[in-house]
């Protein structure tokens, strides 16, 4: 590939990575709102295509009627109410639809122009079909809330949405870099690189592990309570913490341990990447990944504020959103400094230098 094609091929991969982050967002508004639950039946194609008319409006707001979340939430809120949650929902399946048509015809296109490796061609389909199961797994989330007595979806199924949408996200992202930078830039100093680096994998496990813990947060809707910090109702851990049996499903659905436990995690990310801050901020890395550290510093510590303004300010809307969204953004930057530092695992240090 050329300099040329790599950068539009890059461009390409990184414009579809700033509409997954679109995605995120949307889903978190979503789920804020109540919204996810007002399309009662999932049409891949046809479902591009909003009602039409005033008879399909009404058949929608019927189907929506019959569900727990109508009867327990909004019984009596009309036609009216119903569009409002309906069309936040139908953007959110839209713009997903719109990302896989984007993916598919650019890669149709430069496949046809010659300017796609066949190995390449082949990872971009595998994202397009993981794109198509993420659709499913979004269908498989919504199915949950419409069971007796649900008013949402199950915490378990909202975090595996969500994760399969990172996963498909840092997939996409580590292959533009890839595409745009092909090979490894060089780290002098190697024994600072490789520190770093050994320092940043720790870092990104426990940002993994964050997000995670945050789904369950916004699964059992655990961030509107206990709203103070640091403390939680005038303790550190929080009474009840290990209510449940087995222990372990504590960490999943009871909400003082599940929140407590979010915090715990977000704490913890902020020291590992402070420590990674420390190991490579003052070191001869190379421009990327010093710019990668530098930036992750300061993202981590802006994602922990937009953290406790969403707790102390009872989850609005906008927060909510905000804070899911610059999650997946962390994670974008530290998927930039780990590949920009790929140098430190391949280079051997020299005695003596």
């Amino acid at each position: 590939m050329s300099i040329r094609d790599r950068r539009r091929v890059s461009n390409w991969l990184l414009t579809i990575c700033v509409m997954l982050l679109g995605m995120i967002a949307l889903g978190g508004a979503t789920r804020l709102t109540g919204s996810g639950l007002s399309i009662m039946d999932w049409r891949p194609v046809t479902g591009m295509i909003p009602p039409l008319s005033h008879a399909e409006w009404e058949r929608q707001f019927a189907l929506y009627q019959n569900i727990p979340q109508y009867k327990i939430l909004h019984d009596g809120f009309g036609l009216a109410g119903f569009q409002k949650i309906f069309w936040l929902e139908w953007t959110h399946r839209f713009w997903g639809r719109i990302i896989g048509i984007y993916l598919m015809v650019r890669l149709v296109m430069f496949a046809v122009q010659g300017v796609l490796t066949r190995g390449l061609i082949i990872r971009l389909v595998v994202f397009f079909v993981l794109g198509g199961l993420q659709g499913a797994i979004g269908w498989f989330m919504v199915a949950s809330g419409f069971r007796e007595g649900s008013t949402a979806v199950e915490p378990v199924r909202l975090v595996l949405h969500l994760s399969a949408a990172l996963i498909l996200y840092v997939a996409i992202l580590w292959t533009a870099l890839s595409v745009r930078w092909p090979r490894a830039e060089a780290v002098p100093d190697l024994a600072a690189g490789r520190r770093t680096r050994g320092l940043l994998h720790g870092a990104l496990g426990l940002v993994a592990l964050t997000i995670i813990a945050g789904g369950f947060t916004a699964g059992t809707h655990a961030g509107f309570v206990f709203n103070t910090f640091p403390l939680m109702d005038g303790h550190l851990i929080p009474e009840g913490y290990a209510k449940l049996s087995p222990f372990w499903f504590n960490w999943i659905a009871n909400i003082p341990a599940v929140q407590f436990d979010h915090r715990l995690l977000a704490t913890v990310t902020v020291l590992m990447i402070g420590a990674v801050v420390l190991s490579g901020v003052r070191a001869n890395l190379g421009p990327r990944a010093h710019a990668g550290v530098a930036l992750l510093g300061w993202a981590v510590l802006i994602q922990y504020a937009l953290g406790v303004t969403t707790l102390l300010l009872v989850v609005p809307v906008w927060a909510g959103t905000v804070h899911q969204t610059f999650a997946a953004v962390l994670l974008g930057i530290g998927v930039f400094t780990m590949h920009a530092l790929r140098g430190a695992k391949r280079g051997r240090v020299v005695s003596g230098g």
